[in-house]
């Protein structure tokens, strides 16, 4: 067990952020494992066929047994959202002592992959990490960045979710369903299911939570002296590869025009502006245009919950959306 121990200052400071290097260092476990998340094999077959130039050894290095990761890779987010390169750039001012350190603790209590083994004056660790970094560049520019824009739709998602939560009912009912792993009590949050053991005084350093999409369940740092954070798997992964809505009907689409078409066929559920574009990999502004429009045509309705604005299809629309299907 992990646990942080939170102060009154803590809680006023705990916050969201993105972090796409966190998210390009934990997708290389979906490619270490396949079983490991079967809502990505997907990805990892579009991803495997373009690796073939990439030293791959190295990469899977970064990943130790027990799949923890050299915390000095997923430096703290400078902000909301960093851009990959600004974290990758941090990485590579990480002093070569920082950099043994971390790689030994992480892979604790194996001995270091062949491809990490060889690096032991300054100069050597040097050029591993200047190594990793490039090889991490190219790595996200083939496997991740492709996808980051519906990644991020997902992440900012869950994160308005989670806001809600914690404006409702606190910090006890933010972790309440962020995964089984986790329980909040007396100040202290517990993160079950590790196979090592501290506790962390957050000691008004706050905590940092980072969504993510490749994250199979809680992920703090591998050592204690990192100030805390807690990577957290996403809600709603298991849409996040699948296809836009097959073509509508002609008629609906003759009607209505396509978008607003696939825009209504999807809100047979009720659905906010944000996953709406995520899951027709356009913008929120580009579907705002298109509900407001069916929004006055008395097609969709909308209901506000919490911050967040749903909408579905009315009653008209679903007799429109139902007799475009069953039209021959």
């Amino acid at each position: 067990m992990i646990s942080f121990v939170l102060g009154v200052e803590d809680l006023a400071d705990t916050r969201f952020a993105l972090s796409p290097l966190h998210e390009t260092l934990l997708s290389l476990r979906v490619l270490q494992d396949p079983g490991l998340s079967a809502l990505h094999l997907p990805w990892r077959r579009s991803v495997l066929g373009g690796l073939g130039a990439l030293d791959t050894g190295l990469l899977m290095s970064l990943v130790a047994r027990r799949r923890t990761i050299p915390d000095f890779l997923t430096p703290q987010p400078a902000h909301f959202a960093p851009h990959f390169e600004d974290q990758l750039d941090a990485v590579g001012r990480t002093s070569p002592a920082r950099v043994r350190h971390d790689l030994a603790a992480a892979h604790a209590p194996d001995p270091l992959p062949e491809p990490l083994r060889d690096a032991v004056d300054e100069a050597d660790v040097a050029r591993l990490r200047d190594a990793v970094c490039t090889l991490l560049l190219r790595y996200w520019r083939t496997a991740v960045a492709p996808h980051w824009p519906r990644i991020q739709l997902l992440l900012e998602t869950d994160m308005t979710y989670r806001a809600r939560q914690l404006a409702t009912g606190g910090l006890r009912l933010l972790f309440a369903d962020m995964h089984p792993n986790l329980r909040w009590r007396g100040g202290v949050l517990h993160i079950d299911g590790m196979l090592g053991g501290h506790r962390v005084d957050a000691s008004g350093r706050g905590l940092l939570l980072l969504p993510s999409v490749f994250a199979h369940k809680p992920a703090p740092p591998a050592g204690p002296e990192v100030q805390p954070r807690l990577v957290y798997p996403s809600r709603g992964v298991a849409t996040l590869w699948e296809e836009p809505p097959a073509a509508e009907p002609a008629e609906l689409a003759s009607l209505l025009g396509p978008p607003r078409a696939r825009l209504l066929v999807l809100l047979e559920e009720p659905l906010a502006t944000a996953e709406l574009a995520r899951r027709l990999r356009v913008t929120p502004s580009a579907v705002s245009q298109h509900l407001r429009v069916l929004h006055g045509t008395g097609l969709v309705t909308r209901a506000r919950e919490g911050r967040r604005v749903l909408y579905r299809r009315s009653r008209l629309g679903d007799l429109l959306t139902g007799a475009a299907v069953e039209a021959p």
